[in-house]
């Protein structure tokens, strides 16, 4: 009963739907194209089509994280493909970017969770196993592949208390949906534990894909060059990572306040249909700008530098000397911080980090980030730290240090996916 009026809800959500994509597009015309793959219309697939391994990743976060998992799975079932299937056009996009536009790993859009739409998909498709990515629970999709017998996993699962609120609202559905799955590979005890109380059966503890990420020796070489192109008068680089709506007004409120200096800040918002948008709130504070994208020498009257470019974060943290994490100065439970750690870079964290908790709990601990309150805090504390190298020298030592000591996740969830694909 509780997946029937599940799904009357999804049916009757299917206007709202439509409407929603039209706005996006508004911004993002991407979101207009391939609509039948929401309903589970695809085309043809070639008449010799390989065993799949299908892997849903909604968006970009999701897409990254699962690169070092990718490549072990085409290492080890060569004969396979790789089917993705995202949510977001973005996630589309950085697929493309990542893993090419070939035979081996194709992409489409996984459909809405009505099941005649989720048949379909599994029945166009005919993957030999499902692995979803982190948070992604659809029921009707969750029991389709247990119709069918297809291996469902959900791998680098996190659950955050404020996700795992929401999930108990329904119970019923969230039991019947975990116990749907045939494994959860979860970050982290404490996400775990939240599974389990939900109704999962077999959790186990793998930790986090995001540490077995290398950053490309291509993206640190161009780190490099952008810190030449920059460091006019070598001026202090401040880098705003993966900014969130109303996060870059209270960042430009206080750096618009601060005393003269030479800090050169460089913002570059999580979504790249905003770009225009931070443009325009940039020069509304009567700030100096230039964007990433005109690929020139800084000029000498530049105060801020928007980083409007996708596929660049490990070249932004390689060019900076500090890095503040977006996403985690208002309650949005932070963007990745991993990243940053791995390049090296000092970290400044907002006090909202749920999404990464147990990450960004340990970074603090060992010492590759501090805490912050406030946008002022921001350039307060990077303003101290710029003036005291050999503690941002032990920060980036100490962040290197803790991503490399939990590294391996990528391998033991492989070992978890042999367990269900021979």
């Amino acid at each position: 009963m509780s997946r029937f009026l599940y799904t009357l809800t999804i049916w009757l959500l299917i206007p709202w739907a439509l409407l929603h994509l039209l706005w996006r597009a508004r911004r993002q015309p991407e979101y207009l194209r391939h609509w039948g793959e929401r309903f589970g219309s695809y085309a043809a697939n070639p008449v010799e089509s390989p065993p799949t391994i299908w892997l849903h990743a909604v968006s970009v976060g999701e897409t990254r994280a699962a690169q070092p998992l990718v490549a072990l799975l085409r290492q080890r079932w060569p004969q396979h493909r790789i089917l993705f299937t995202h949510m977001t056009p973005t996630g589309r996009q950085t697929s493309t970017e990542i893993f090419g536009d070939s035979g081996a790993v194709c992409r489409v859009y996984l459909p809405y969770d009505c099941p005649v739409s989720m048949r379909a998909f599994l029945r166009h498709f005919k993957p030999v196993i499902g692995i979803v990515m982190e948070t992604e629970l659809w029921p009707n999709l969750i029991a389709a592949c247990h119709d069918k017998k297809i291996p469902l996993l959900l791998v680098n699962a996190r659950l955050s208390e404020k996700s795992a609120r929401r999930y108990a609202r329904f119970p019923a559905l969230m039991r019947e949906a975990l116990l749907g799955l045939s494994a959860i590979a979860a970050q982290s005890a404490a996400g775990a534990a939240r599974f389990r109380e939900l109704g999962a059966g077999e959790v186990g503890i793998y930790g986090n894909l995001k540490f077995d990420i290398e950053p490309p020796q291509e993206q640190l070489q161009l780190g490099k060059e952008l810190r030449a192109l920059w460091n006019v008068g070598n001026r202090p680089l401040l880098l705003a990572a993966s900014t969130r709506d109303g996060e870059e007004a209270l960042l430009l409120d206080a750096f618009a306040k601060q005393p003269p200096s030479s800090l050169l800040l460089v913002i570059v918002p999580r979504h790249p249909q905003r770009f225009d948008e931070v443009a325009a709130l940039i020069t509304a504070h009567g700030l100096r700008m230039q964007r990433r994208s005109e690929n020139v020498a800084l000029r000498t009257e530049t105060q801020v530098l928007l980083g409007d470019s996708m596929g660049e974060m490990f070249a932004y943290y390689a060019a900076s000397d500090i890095a503040f994490i977006g996403g985690s100065l208002l309650d949005y439970g932070s963007q990745n911080l991993i990243e940053a750690c791995v390049v090296g870079v000092p970290l400044l964290l907002g006090p909202s980090t749920y999404n990464f908790a147990e990450a960004a709990e340990a970074a603090l601990v060992c010492g590759a980030a501090q805490r912050i309150k406030h946008a002022e805090d921001v350039f307060n504390e990077a303003a101290r730290l710029l003036g005291d190298a050999p503690v941002r020298e032990r920060m980036s030592d100490a962040g290197k240090a803790f991503a490399g000591a939990h590294r391996g996740a990528s391998r033991k969830t492989l070992e978890l996916v042999e367990k269900f694909l021979p």
